[in-house]
């Protein structure tokens, strides 16, 4: 119907331009990953016991998911590129403030408050800002992109650090991963920026107008429809729907188990399989944590998210029953095999960051997209931090990671069955339609 079709469609170009922007931004801020290695440098002069080296890390992860909120309200108002831009200011800033001193209390508040932040606005304005660019058959594939980065991140992040410890020391190496990571990703900021809202929308193709071709028809998802039919939550709305909290409840367990092996995976694989190349597993796990984000959310734009999350959900359970049979001596426990159990799981840790996004698109349509993946990402953080302490709680209790694992299989299958309740919102009267009572 030539009533949706843009009478000057936008180059597709800039949207390509947006999308490797926006994975250039993630690569950046992806030096959260910097922190195990910088903990570990911490001189034991300065005196800070291992509970002072996990908290800046702790408030770091959980200040970036809570922040996704008001850093994608502001998206949604004042575009990505400003948002991105003030995530970016923080992020260095943080980095630098804490190069500055020697007390835990200043990481926390440099590292843990200020990088958490940056993260969290920088992060919440790439997504949203290339997705629009795009039809909603592409959804999948470029949230994925986009996410990538900071899943590739691992890869070069802590040898980086490594290396500037070694040369300049802790604090300097703060002080110039600040600035670098400043000038990168406001920089890269600048380039961030939304379609023309008249007449173009990810329902149509960029290059003429039509309907872009349906996804997942047996699971029909509001994403499916053109843009202006398509109905748009508001965040209130979005809270007053069921499918946001089974949604979130998949977020959380998905993502926490993911994040559970990432944060042990080195002890874990020294305990379990008597391994010590922990280095070498976690460059694995890096690997498929950004190559699965890319693999899922395009996979997710053929065969439907839902189906896409629910392998995913099974798969990670058999990997995590896998890894308690992974004892010194069997084949499981070798360093091979045991790379290729972490590639699997970090791939499907990354499909997490991949697939709800766009979920979160289909679900509830564009014009408040940004802040209402930041509600769903809370999931992210709390998943995260709660299955991290248990998994350290569970090993003080039974000096073994076989029951976290355990646990960690059981909530993963409650996610795969709740991929078949978790059913599109319907929203009986489009805001175009007069009420009808």
């Amino acid at each position: 119907m030539t009533i949706f079709a843009p009478t000057r469609p936008p180059s597709v170009l800039w949207g390509w331009i947006v999308t490797l922007a926006g994975l250039g931004i993630n690569l950046a801020l992806g030096s959260l990953y910097t922190w195990s290695v910088i903990s570990k440098a911490i001189p034991q002069e300065w005196g800070w016991t291992e509970a002072q080296k996990s908290l800046p890390y702790s408030v770091a992860v959980l200040v970036f998911s809570l922040m996704m909120v008001p850093g994608g309200r502001l998206q949604d108002q004042f575009g990505p590129r400003l948002v991105a831009t003030i995530g970016g200011l923080l992020l260095g800033i943080g980095f630098i403030a804490a190069s500055l001193t020697t007390q835990s209390w200043g990481y926390v508040l440099g590292f843990g408050l200020l990088v958490g932040s940056g993260i969290g606005f920088s992060y919440s304005a790439c997504t949203p800002a290339a997705v629009k660019w795009f039809p909603a058959s592409k959804t999948g594939m470029i949230a994925g992109i986009v996410v990538s980065g900071f899943g590739l991140a691992a890869v070069y992040a802590s040898p980086l650090a490594q290396g500037l410890i070694s040369l300049v020391g802790v604090q300097q190496t703060m002080f110039y991963l600040g600035l670098g990571f400043l000038v990168v990703v406001v920089l890269l900021a600048q380039l961030l920026r939304v379609p023309p809202q008249a007449g173009y929308g990810p329902g149509l193709t960029a290059a003429a107008g039509n309907p872009a071709p349906a996804v997942e028809k047996k699971m029909a998802s509001p994403g499916d429809l053109p843009p202006m039919i398509r109905p748009d939550y508001s965040p209130i709305e979005v809270l007053r729907t069921w499918q946001f909290y089974v949604l979130w409840l998949m977020y959380a367990v998905g993502a926490g188990a993911g994040l559970m092996v990432i944060s042990k995976l080195a002890p874990l694989a020294k305990t379990q399989a008597g391994l010590e190349l922990g280095f070498l597993l976690v460059a694995a796990l890096a690997l498929g944590n950004g190559i699965g984000r890319i693999i899922t959310g395009t996979l997710s734009d053929r065969i439907g998210r839902r189906p896409t999350l629910l392998l995913c959900f099974v798969l990670q359970l058999v990997l995590m029953l896998l890894l308690t049979l992974a004892k010194p001596g069997t084949v499981l426990a070798t360093t091979p095999v045991m790379a290729v159990l972490s590639a699997l799981i970090g791939a499907n840790f990354g499909a997490n960051l991949a697939l709800f996004p766009a979920l979160t698109k289909d679900y509830y349509g564009l014009k408040h997209f940004g802040v209402n993946y930041g509600l769903m990402f809370t999931a992210y953080g709390v998943g995260g931090f709660s299955l991290s302490l248990l998994a350290g709680a569970l090993y003080d209790a039974y000096q073994t990671y076989t029951v976290s694992c355990y646990v960690s299989a059981g909530l993963l299958a409650l996610a795969a069955l709740l991929t078949l309740a978790a059913t599109p919102p319907f929203k009986r009267t489009p805001p175009f339609l007069p009420e009808t009572k």
